[in-house]
């Protein structure tokens, strides 16, 4: 019997495959836990519909993290941090940081967990870092660090 299943089963498939099984595991099994449905016309059609809205989704994100990464070749976030006499930052500037003051000063939003900082920015200056957009799109911050007065 073929079905389409609703969630990842173990040994069968992923969500939104048609796969063939036997009668007695569809009934007994996969149909009472609602991890699948039998694969009529009607749910194959569901099925497709829902697989072009999925791409449809990810070539959308895609086109969105290609704008945000030529965005931000021409923007400098500056970050204002407050520090000690020898010019060390009392800590260090973070994901967070980074993050919040590119939304405030260029309307452009990006996660967090995104942002890679490899080493903890803890002196003023010009900064590079780099933004994993995902689908292998990549970015730059350019940031500059200035002392808070």
């Amino acid at each position: 019997m073929k079905v389409i299943l609703q969630q990842d089963v173990r040994d069968q498939g992923k969500k939104g495959q048609m796969v063939e099984v036997s009668d007695g595991y569809a009934r007994n099994f996969l149909f009472p836990r609602k991890l699948a449905v039998p694969a009529t016309a009607d749910a194959m059609n569901t099925m497709k519909l829902q697989e072009k809205a999925r791409l449809r989704k990810i070539e959308e994100e895609k086109a969105l993290a290609l704008e945000n990464s030529k965005r931000l070749e021409a923007v400098v976030v500056q970050i204002s941090a407050r520090a000690g006499e020898n010019g060390k930052l009392f800590g260090s500037v973070t994901n967070k940081d980074i993050s919040d003051a590119l939304k405030a000063q260029h309307d452009i939003s990006i996660e967090k967990s995104r942002i890679v900082v490899a080493e903890p920015i803890k002196s003023f200056g010009p900064v590079d870092v780099k933004c994993k957009f995902g689908y292998e799109i990549n970015g730059t911050i350019h940031l500059l660090i200035t002392e808070a007065k």
